[in-house]
């Protein structure tokens, strides 16, 4: 059965943090870009980073990395003006990175506060995600910055030298090659190595957590198993009108922030692909 459009639209609109629906009404009801920017900002603070559980699955109010990442990814969504907020945040993780440029995907205050079982005591190493993604969203929305260039060069190096081998920094790896015309040309060994990798989903008939095909180009993939993964994923939509997660956020309000979230990339996924009549 295909997609319910108005039927998502309310899970947004009665799950949605303020950023969801801001969101949802500029991607498909003609709302302002400025909503959107207002309701990510109120998740800064004063080092230039971003926290307060932006990326919902860690409460903590310090600045994190990956919530630069969600943060910049939400203003490339709506093609914001990022030119004072992006340079603000490479502030911010100059203070956090290695010689590369490279910094912790979160920080150990995490463990302080709320957070999914998956971050633990929030020590993790410097890696290139996310690096790599933000560098990626950095380039998109013209921000210049000397821990950019640094990053960039070191991300350049690192994917040439090899691919990464899990598909979360796959899928980070390719917002950095679409974006970044220096790193065009490394697309195809992404594409290579994803079938491979850790936590890439091929089976549509897997119930458990991975990025699946959808989450990648259609053109990496043969057509009979994109579309497989296209009819799992409508299929997906729960009577709500929301899509599910596979994982356990750390709190209700979490949750609904996820549920927002994630419906709104399926949304966003299957209209790319001709499957989602959109209200006029």
């Amino acid at each position: 059965m295909p997609a319910s459009f108005e039927k998502a639209r309310e899970l947004v609109y009665r799950s949605g943090r303020v950023l969801e629906r801001r969101l949802f009404a500029r991607l498909y009801e003609d709302g302002g870009s400025e909503g959107v920017v207002s309701a990510v900002l109120s998740y800064r603070n004063d080092d230039g980073g971003f926290g307060h559980g932006l990326e919902p699955d860690k409460l903590a109010p310090q600045s994190q990395p990956l919530d630069v990442q969600f943060a910049l990814r939400t203003l490339a969504d709506v093609k914001a003006d990022a030119s004072e907020i992006g340079p603000a945040a490479c502030d911010f993780l100059e203070t956090l990175a290695d010689e590369r440029g490279f910094v912790p995907i979160v920080l150990p205050s995490v463990a302080d506060y709320p957070r999914a079982d998956h971050w633990g005591d929030g020590k993790f190493p410097h890696a290139i995600s996310p690096a790599i993604a933000i560098a990626g969203y950095l380039h998109e929305l013209g921000v210049a910055h000397p821990w950019a260039e640094r990053v960039t060069a070191s991300c350049l190096e690192a994917l040439e030298k090899e691919p990464p081998s899990e598909a979360h920094q796959i899928h980070d790896a390719l917002i950095f090659v679409q974006r970044v015309p220096e790193a065009a040309q490394l697309a195809p060994r992404l594409a290579e190595a994803l079938p491979k990798a850790d936590w890439f989903k091929a089976d549509p008939a897997d119930e458990g957590y991975g990025l699946p095909p959808t989450r990648f180009p259609r053109d990496w993939f043969d057509d009979e198993l994109y579309d497989a993964h296209l009819d799992k994923l409508e299929s997906e939509q729960q009577e709500d009108g929301g899509w599910p997660i596979a994982w356990e956020p750390p709190g209700p309000g979490s949750v609904a922030a996820w549920r927002a979230i994630v419906t709104i990339e399926a949304l966003e996924i299957l209209q790319a692909n001709g499957r989602l009549s959109v209200r006029a």
